[in-house]
C-alpha cells in the first residue's frame, strides 16, 4: 500500500488505500488537517507541499487544475481532499499558512 511520510509532523507515515484521498487517509489515520471548505476542493487550506515522491499521484483533478490555473496551488502542491497517492511512496510537509494552532509540528 502506497505511504505518505509527513516531515514537519515528525517524519509521521500514513499508509493510503487505493481511491482514498489523502485527506481520508490522515483523518484516518487521526491527523488533524487543515480543511475549510469541508474537503470539498473550494479553497485551498488542505493542500500539502510534495517533497518527494509527486509521480506517484493520481492526476490532477478539475479543481486543483483551476487553482493551478489561477495561481493559488504551486507545481509542488496538491490538494489533500483531491488527490489520491495511486502507487509508490511519497514524501510532504503542512504549509506554515495552515499549520493548526493545537498541533505539534517538527523542523
Amino acid at each position: 500500500m502506497p505511504k505518505l511520510t509527513v516531515q514537519n509532523l515528525h517524519d509521521c507515515e500514513v499508509e493510503v488505500a487505493p481511491g482514498q484521498t489523502l485527506l481520508q487517509a490522515l483523518q484516518d489515520a487521526g491527523i488533524d488537517w487543515m480543511h475549510a471548505c469541508g474537503g470539498k476542493g473550494r479553497c485551498t487550506t488542505c493542500r500539502i507541499i510534495v517533497q518527494e515522491g509527486m509521480e506517484h499521484f493520481g492526476p490532477l483533478t478539475a479543481n486543483e487544475e483551476r487553482y493551478r490555473n489561477n495561481d493559488r496551488l504551486k507545481d509542488n502542491e496538491r490538494l489533500t481532499c483531491q488527490c489520491t497517492l495511486e502507487h509508490g511512496d511519497a514524501r510532504g510537509s503542512v504549509p506554515q499558512q495552515t499549520m493548526l494552532p493545537h498541533m505539534q509540528y517538527s523542523s
